[in-house]
């Protein structure tokens, strides 16, 4: 059963950085490239919204993170990462790790991203 994992969420000044991780569990790797995985977020009060997204070396990215954030994966770890810098309190939110496998919408349970000083 392939289930994901995100970490690496917590409470950074404005203009810090932070890294995310988002771990994928019982996927075999030949399918790991191939499939498309991408990072969302979602406020208090707000709709969730769609970051950035990677499948092998193509990225894409919505264009209020474009030249803040970087989406990368690591295929030995079986992992995909977003690299957040210059964040805003704006950014404060869970962020999500997401991918379609079987047919089906997979998720993480998220990670908390709070920016305040």
């Amino acid at each position: 059963q392939v289930h994901l994992v995100e970490s690496g969420g917590g409470l950074v000044q404005p203009g810090g950085s932070l890294k995310l991780s988002c771990r994928v569990n019982g996927m075999i790797l030949s399918v790991f490239w191939g499939n498309k995985f991408a990072w969302y977020r979602q406020a208090p009060g707000k709709q969730r919204e769609l970051l950035a997204s990677i499948t092998g070396r193509s990225t894409d990215y919505t264009d209020f993170v474009a030249g803040r954030f970087t989406i990368s994966s690591d295929n030995a770890r079986k992992s995909v990462y977003l690299q957040m810098n210059g964040l805003k309190p704006e950014d404060t939110a869970v962020y999500y790790c997401s991918t379609r496998y079987s047919g089906q919408d997979l998720w993480g349970p998220g990670t908390q991203v709070t920016v305040s000083s």
